[in-house]
């Protein structure tokens, strides 16, 4: 049993390790997965790979794909049709604009919250918000270092996570596990949000000011890249919009009242239930029509519509195949012998069983680098034991949601972080001169705002 046990928590930190170094997690979680496997095996004696690899490993990834990828697709075009047609830019640009210089960090925070809490990509957010930070930061001698900051306060935190009703796949997840919606905890999820926001904004000022008190400025970025864009050439703001507040509206209306009015009993065929599919609907409708939206409004500002969907469609494999990988190393990982151990010890944390979630959905999303990976590993491995044990104290399901999804979006943004990389890579910085406040808005203070819901949650608050 203590080799099993090693074997896991020596996979986990080779994952880590070697996704940090740049290594395909397509590659990494088979590779780990099989080898936690063989190490389990000489402890029992049971020693079988393929049948662990094709069994387990690709039956787990395949029912990742088979759940969650109409939500990457529909996301990665929307997202694609929102850069292309310039409405992403314009969003930004009339936000940044109405919020007025003396705001200008507050600025490119709202304006990537707007987006991604609308649907957009984080990735997309990054390149269409970058060169109007750059420019904003550049005209007031804000020092260029905090724009990875204040992008990812936006983008990669409470929009994502905590936002009753965002449609982004950390919020999907837990969905399938408890029977919720994307609406599940509104309150808790507006308690994390301000603590994220205004937590993240009053440090980001705070450094910037203090940096600009010492003379610090812009800086001189001689390799800088920033690609110019002319505003008379991108959609009206409301256009740019529409789509975005479609796909909050309609998610809200089937979620909560269309599909509960309606009779489907007939899902038992299906080996399924009501409550297991609802969030997805209305997630696929919603999506779906804000993209058909956007196509109708926005169709001559594209160069190409069908490029335009195209690299939409295969932004998305990649995305759901890493987390899958991912889902399928952890399913093989929590089926070994060894994983029982450490299932105990989880579970031994705390009596409170949001205290237990919390913890181990952000210690896989760490390990992972990944969200929405380690949050399906943990709610995979752990999901229905959370369940069963807030029943007995009262806990309603929608808490488990929302503590699982705000978790899930806090250590994941770890160095080795691939939406960390990116932003970086986009801004042109290094890790030396931005993470600390990047770590700060996205690790540091939305752990706080779990521990503060966590509070609130066990009070009954929903």
């Amino acid at each position: 049993m203590v080799i099993g046990v090693i074997g896991i928590i020596l996979s986990l930190i080779l994952l880590m390790y070697l996704a940090y170094k740049g290594f395909s997690v397509l590659v990494l979680a088979p590779v780990l997965a099989c080898f936690a496997a063989f190490l389990g095996g000489i402890a029992t004696g049971e020693v079988h790979i393929l049948a662990t690899y094709t069994e387990i490993f690709m039956k787990s990834l395949g029912g990742y794909v088979m759940n969650y990828f109409p939500l990457f697709l529909l996301g990665a075009i929307f997202g694609k049709v929102m850069d292309d047609t310039g409405a992403a830019k314009a969003i930004a640009s009339v936000i940044c604009k109405k919020l007025g210089e003396k705001r200008a960090i507050a600025a490119i925070v709202i304006a990537c919250a707007v987006l991604t809490y609308g649907g957009v990509s984080l990735f997309v957010v990054a390149f269409a918000v970058y060169p109007i930070a750059a420019e904003l930061f550049r005209e007031l001698n804000i020092p260029k270092r905090f724009i990875p900051g204040a992008i990812a306060l936006g983008a990669f935190t409470f929009t994502m996570t905590a936002l009753p009703g965002t449609p982004q796949i950390q919020n999907a997840i837990p969905m399938q596990y408890f029977g919720t919606d994307v609406y599940a905890a509104p309150i808790i999820g507006l308690i994390a949000s301000t603590v994220m926001f205004f937590g993240g904004l009053f440090w980001l000022q705070y450094r910037a000011n203090k940096a600009m008190k010492r003379g610090e400025g812009y800086g001189n970025h001689k390799n800088e890249n920033i690609v110019k864009f002319n505003e008379n050439e991108l959609p009206g703001f409301w256009v740019s919009m529409l789509p975005i507040i479609v796909v909050l509206i309609m998610s809200f209306i089937l979620s909560k009242y269309i599909f509960p009015s309606m009779n489907l009993n007939y899902l038992e065929k299906y080996n399924t239930v009501a409550s297991k599919v609802i969030g997805n609907w209305s997630l696929i409708i919603s999506l779906v029509t804000s993209i058909i939206i956007a196509y109708i409004f926005n169709y001559k500002k594209m160069a190409n519509p069908i490029e335009t969907l195209t690299k939409g469609v295969n932004g998305s494999f990649l995305a759901v195949m890493n987390t899958a990988s991912e889902v399928g190393y952890g399913n093989v990982i929590a089926g070994l012998g060894a994983f029982l151990v450490i299932k105990g010890a989880l579970l031994g944390l705390s009596s409170n069983p949001l205290i237990s979630e919390a913890i181990s959905v952000s210690s896989l999303a760490g390990i992972t680098g990944s969200a929405s990976g380690g949050l399906s590993i943990a709610l995979g491995a752990l999901g229905d034991v959370y369940l069963k044990e807030a029943s007995i104290m009262g806990i309603s399901p929608q808490v488990l949601h929302r503590i699982a999804a705000i978790a899930c979006g806090g250590l994941d943004t770890m160095p080795h972080n691939g939406a960390v990389i990116t932003l970086l890579g986009v801004t042109g910085l290094t890790h030396k001169e931005s993470y600390v406040d990047i770590g700060m808005c996205t690790a540091v203070i939305p752990t706080l705002a779990v521990i503060v819901c966590i509070i609130f949650g066990s009070m009954g608050v929903v």
